[in-house]
């Protein structure tokens, strides 16, 4: 075993967006590496932390193309120091993965195609999408998975307000309330009364406040299956 860690690539993260789904994406890789390999072993990780707060306000501008710019220098940034493949540790900024993927030599770990290949081999083809108003709302998510052959529901007007709202203003600032999870758990049973045969948490946040007891169908967390993608390219 030993030495078998010069195998590992480097992998880049472009975190931040929250800082708190970076910090799961950092002890998950970390941790990863550590079952596979053992002993003292950790991931070879080069982190670019944006400032989560100027990406809001961007956003709440409509000022996409700004953010685009903003993360692409990220993403060069970490390619120049050496990163062999780049993920960004957010659903909502996927938005902008084209021109990211684009603008670089290394490869991109897509979140949204890792997480429609595990909806896939679970032999699901209808699911429900829970995330930022953004993810929820725009195309750039959905189309992604029904490229894939996956039919996508989404909460209502009500149920999308709710679970937004609860990202940004209590989980993007580490609070886990008990009611709010009461509130994602009627919003689940919702898009489950509309045919959805699991649920994808779209939002790296989400797994902070639910888990698998809080549905009766599977629920896809985008963070652990991305971070497993992610650990199945730094060992390839």
């Amino acid at each position: 075993m030993e030495g078998e860690d010069k195998r590992m690539k480097t992998v880049g993260i472009i975190g931040g967006l929250s800082p708190e789904s970076t910090i799961k994406y950092y002890r998950w890789l970390n941790d990863g590496v550590r079952a596979r390999l053992g002993g003292y072993h950790s991931a070879k990780i080069i982190i670019a932390s944006v400032d989560f707060g100027e990406f809001v306000a961007l956003k709440e501008k409509d000022d996409w193309q700004t953010q685009a710019t903003l993360l692409i220098n990220e993403a060069k940034g970490l390619e120049r120091a050496g990163s062999d493949f780049i993920i960004l540790a957010t659903n909502t900024m996927h938005k902008m993965a084209d021109q990211i993927e684009a603008a670089i030599q290394i490869p991109f770990l897509h979140l949204a195609d890792a997480t429609a290949d595990r909806v896939l081999n679970a032999n699901i083809k209808k699911v429900g999408l829970l995330g930022t108003k953004y993810t929820m709302e725009l195309d750039f998510y959905k189309d992604r998975l029904k490229n894939k052959g996956i039919e996508v529901v989404v909460p209502d007007r009500e149920g999308k307000e709710i679970v937004n709202s609860i990202i940004y203003n209590e989980l993007c600032h580490g609070q886990v309330k008990e009611e709010s999870r009461q509130e994602y758990r009627t919003v689940i049973a919702n898009l489950e009364q509309l045919g959805a045969e699991g649920v994808i948490m779209g939002c790296t946040e989400i797994t902070m406040l639910i888990d698998k007891g809080d549905a009766s169908v599977p629920l896809f967390d985008t963070t652990k299956i991305h971070v497993e993608q992610a650990l199945k390219t730094i060992f390839e």
